[in-house]
């Protein structure tokens, strides 16, 4: 532990936070074009095929990012717009794709849409009981 006069002399040393999202330089989205589409495998227990891309970013920087939902359209040079969100069990992608934004179409499949999928919320009424869904 430290004494009070070491304290005074040259006091506590801050902990720097490190960024999860280092690539935006502390945005919230940037904008990228797609150099390559691909799949890759999760980690253990889990097994199937992430859709993934390589993006480079508006900022020369190149990261590789996750596309949310199912199916897509993505190919090489598409424009994606990119937030940070790491995928746990997928190594080495610290960002994901947003649905709805420049050329990642939203995914229409959904029936309770969320903004994540880039689909305004729908209410559909059953008006025989009555009932919001």
């Amino acid at each position: 532990m430290s004494t009070r006069r070491q304290l005074v002399n040259k006091g506590r040393e801050r902990k720097l936070k490190k960024s999860q999202a280092p690539a935006l330089r502390k945005n919230p989205q940037k904008r990228g074009v797609c150099i390559r589409v691909f799949t890759t495998n999760p980690r253990k227990p889990n097994s199937a095929r992430r859709k993934v891309t390589r993006v480079q970013l508006s900022n020369k920087k190149k990261v590789t990012v996750n596309i949310p939902g199912k199916g897509h359209t993505l190919t090489k040079y598409s424009k994606v717009l990119v937030r940070g969100g790491s995928v746990r069990d997928t190594p080495s992608v610290r960002y994901r794709a947003m649905r709805g934004k420049l050329d990642l179409k939203p995914w229409t499949a959904r029936r309770r849409a969320r903004s994540k999928y880039g689909v305004t919320r729908q209410i559909m009424i059953d008006f025989s009981n009555n009932i919001e869904y």
